[in-house]
């Protein structure tokens, strides 16, 4: 069938939105897959991220594989830039086999039918802003999201002010929030389908439009 992103600031409520789409009555049954860096809030994990986690939070590190790991080296300066540099290429290494992953993941349920609802996007998270310095590995991650991974067939944004955003989910400011939400609304240049659902409303009118928005353009592929 479809694969569809659902992507927007914190607070715009991309996985409960998700969750009620398999509730809706699409075209086709809904199959979603947390597309984001939380690997908290991912069911779905290689075994090798697994054993990288469990090996990170060893180390004191966090539960995903982008953020950089506890120190590597210590008092020699030169083998602890290339400790750091092996642990970068390592951890780039297992991050884009669990997206590959997710990918064939979902070309597989929607080879049997299913609309793929992905909760957020690793195209829209990593390649919205990068104006910060990239390393190395990081700057062949973007250019491989940006230029070899798979694009959704439908991007829908979820869209509220900055201020809406803030209210519901404290862990930014609202310059930033207003910033990432500007940056959102400019992939609408860069994916071929894409939509913006207002979410500054009750949450089952946001769901039944986002659904009424699939639907639509399952339709358009049809005709």
């Amino acid at each position: 069938m479809i694969t569809v992103a659902l992507v927007g600031p914190d607070g715009a409520g991309k996985s409960t939105i998700s969750a009620a789409l398999e509730h809706e009555p699409l075209p086709a049954p809904v199959k979603r897959i947390y597309m984001g860096v939380n690997l908290e809030a991912s069911g779905l994990m290689l075994p090798t991220t697994r054993l990288a986690l469990a090996v990170k939070r060893a180390r004191g590190g966090t539960q995903d594989m982008t953020a950089a790991w506890s120190r590597a080296g210590g008092g020699d300066r030169v083998a602890g830039r290339a400790s750091r540099a092996a642990l970068r290429g390592v951890r780039l290494s297992l991050w884009l086999a669990e997206e590959w992953f997710r990918q064939l993941v979902a070309t597989w349920h929607r080879m049997r039918g299913a609309v793929v609802v992905f909760d957020r996007h690793f195209v829209a998270d990593y390649v919205l802003d990068d104006s910060s310095p990239a390393s190395a590995s990081e700057a062949v991650h973007r250019w491989l999201l940006r230029h070899a991974y798979p694009k959704p067939d439908l991007v829908i944004c979820l869209d509220a002010p900055g201020e809406v955003l803030h209210r519901r989910k404290q862990e930014a400011t609202v310059e930033w929030l207003e910033r990432r939400r500007r940056q959102y609304l400019a992939l609408g240049g860069t994916v071929p389908h894409f939509e913006v659902v207002d979410v500054d409303r009750p949450l089952d009118v946001v769901v039944k439009d986002v659904a009424r928005t699939v639907a639509t353009y399952c339709e358009a592929r049809r005709t």
